[in-house]
């Protein structure tokens, strides 16, 4: 894919659907997902738009006592397994456990992530937005190959964002060893990173049948901005002076609910056979970013995160990373 490929569909969704709206219609009984991140915000909403369906959701979990809390209410088949993204050996468990007690695995969603936090590292000495959002997903999925590659139309989920706009790889210095480190530049990083990585794998499910996309679900309050001052979020136009959702953010931003309906439209919709690796947004495929329109900061998509070229390029060098840890 390229971005050419960006060519929106005209869904019939938009950008307040909501998740239920969008799989309404569609009968997901019996099928069984993974949803990372599954016990917070748009994770949250995601786990329990697909149970409601029918659909069994594992939800691996960082946080035994928080997870058992947030899903209490939720209805359906959801069960919980251990999982710390930024632990390969901990990746590797909860893969290997699910490779050998599941038959299938119809949807794969890379959901969690963190976002602008102060500079960590994670594994062998990952610069942690990129080993969390990228590495550990990318490490989670190569280990659930064998489930997916057996599941006739699986779909995997990459969750980036408009975030991706900031930054393309810094592919000299991807771990800031040598660089000033830039929560937001960092962020921008692993998000792209998050694209690529869908463009990429949908060539190595081919084969098979599955899927692979990317999405940008939009602006949405939730625990990612965790590590964001009240001061920086009001700088940002997200929160006014008083510390209040701000009417940029009430216009624009959307809630959880709305949050999760691009993730579950890429994960079922129909109009996406033959698309493989896109980067979607408002329940739709992405449009190139134009760089005149005064939104440009906040819509489309930019050429460097669809770049074939630059995925593989990515893939190549995760895989390295991941054969030295």
């Amino acid at each position: 894919m390229a971005i050419s490929d960006q060519v929106p569909t005209v869904s019939g969704f938009h950008a307040k659907s909501t998740g239920r709206e969008v799989i309404k219609d569609t009968d997901l009984a019996g099928k069984t997902a993974i949803v990372t991140g599954g016990y917070s915000g748009l994770g949250l909403e995601t786990v329990r738009a697909l149970a409601e369906k029918g659909v069994k959701v594992i939800v691996p979990v960082r946080s035994p006592e928080k997870a058992r809390e947030a899903l209490s209410d939720v209805a359906g088949h959801v069960v919980t397994a251990p999982l710390d993204l930024g632990d390969m050996a901990s990746v590797q468990g909860f893969a290997g456990s699910m490779v050998s007690e599941l038959s299938q695995l119809d949807l794969l969603i890379n959901n969690a992530g963190i976002m602008a936090c102060p500079k960590a590292r994670v594994g062998p000495g990952w610069e942690s937005q990129f080993g969390v959002n990228h590495m550990g997903h990318f490490a989670l999925t190569k280990a659930l190959m064998p489930l997916l590659s057996a599941t006739e139309g699986a779909r995997v989920i990459s969750l980036s964002s408009t975030g991706h706009k900031i930054s393309d790889i810094l592919w000299n210095d991807i771990q800031y060893d040598n660089t000033d480190y830039d929560k937001w530049q960092a962020y921008g990083q692993a998000k792209t990173a998050n694209a690529l990585f869908a463009n990429a794998l949908s060539r190595r499910l081919k084969d098979t049948g599955g899927l692979a996309f990317s999405v940008h679900p939009g602006g949405i309050f939730t625990p990612l901005q965790r590590h964001l001052p009240k001061e920086e979020m009001i700088a940002l136009g997200w929160l006014d002076a008083s510390g209040e959702p701000s009417e940029l953010a009430k216009q624009g931003f959307k809630t959880p609910e709305q949050g999760c309906s691009t993730t579950l439209w890429a994960a079922t919709s129909s109009k996406l056979s033959g698309k493989a690796g896109v980067y979607c947004e408002d329940c739709d495929i992405a449009a190139p970013t134009d760089p005149e329109s005064p939104t440009a900061r906040f819509f489309g998509v930019n050429a460097h995160a669809c770049d074939d070229e630059s995925a593989e390029r990515l893939w190549n060098i995760s895989e390295g990373l991941l054969e030295n840890t």
